[in-house]
């Protein structure tokens, strides 16, 4: 290493020169140290930010991804009006004529109860049994659905007279329209008042239907009677309180005015 003297200084006054050079030289290499100490360190935070982010963005691709796997993944009844009683049955009607052919002709089996309303302009519903025994309950909340998606709502009558009787009683007979059916035999009388809840499902499908099934298999629900509201508007304030897709909430709701039961 190479020294330069100063001719015009001591020895001692040379000595001390560099001592001080020295001494700055040392500060300016802690500071360098420090600060890249302080910029490693911030790298490293904006880093597990990142990270994070795109943790973040991963979960909510996969969220989307599971909510269309859903959707794509629909249950096979849920091509038709449908609830699940408080006692655990599933319950299904027709949606227009052809839905109301297919239910009688290919879901309604020996043992299940098939509903429609003794006025025109109602779905058949099914109590889908499975050979068991179905209470008084299930038979008022299949008799209230039957009600609800008829006309009787569209008309806005309070009630509406609903009939249930076995499979073997209703025939297809020559001359009758898609979705009508003769029946025949006893029929068993029901007079449902018209009131409609709408939830949500642990599965975080939207069911609708009688009030009483709802609220057994549903969280947050709200409760409809009818309004002046139209189905679109009513829709919509549904949707700020259960959080769901608009279509499904619309696709579980009678043609018809409404108001939210306070």
């Amino acid at each position: 290493m190479e020294i330069r003297l100063d001719l015009r200084k001591t020895i001692e006054q040379n000595a001390s020169a560099y001592f001080d050079k020295a001494k700055k030289a040392k500060k300016k290499i802690a500071g360098v140290k420090k600060a890249l100490k302080e910029f490693e360190k911030e790298h490293e935070k904006i880093v597990q930010q990142k990270e994070q982010a795109v943790s973040k963005e991963e979960d909510k691709i996969e969220l989307k991804k599971e909510k269309e796997k859903a959707k794509k993944t629909k249950k096979w009844y849920e091509k038709f009006r449908w609830f699940i009683s408080s006692e655990g049955f599933l319950c299904i009607g027709g949606r227009d004529a052809t839905t109301n052919e297919i239910i009688v002709k290919k879901h309604a089996e020996k043992d299940d109860i098939v509903f429609h309303t003794e006025a025109p302009g109602s779905p058949f519903f099914v109590i889908k049994t499975e050979g068991k025994k179905v209470g008084e309950q299930t038979l008022k909340e299949a008799a209230q659905a039957t009600a609800i998606y008829s006309r009787a709502w569209k008309m806005g009558l309070a009630t509406a007279l609903v009939y249930w009787i076995k499979p073997e009683q209703v025939r297809k007979e020559l001359g009758l329209p898609k979705g009508s059916f003769m029946i025949h035999g006893k029929r068993n009388y029901s007079e449902p008042v018209l009131q409609i809840a709408v939830g949500v499902l642990p599965d975080e499908r939207v069911m609708g239907g009688p009030v009483e099934a709802v609220k057994k298999n549903c969280g947050k629900i709200v409760v409809l009677v009818q309004g002046k509201k139209k189905k679109s508007d009513i829709a919509k304030k549904i949707k700020k309180e259960i959080n769901r897709d608009l279509d499904e909430i619309i696709s579980a709701l009678p043609a018809g005015e409404f108001e939210i039961k306070k």
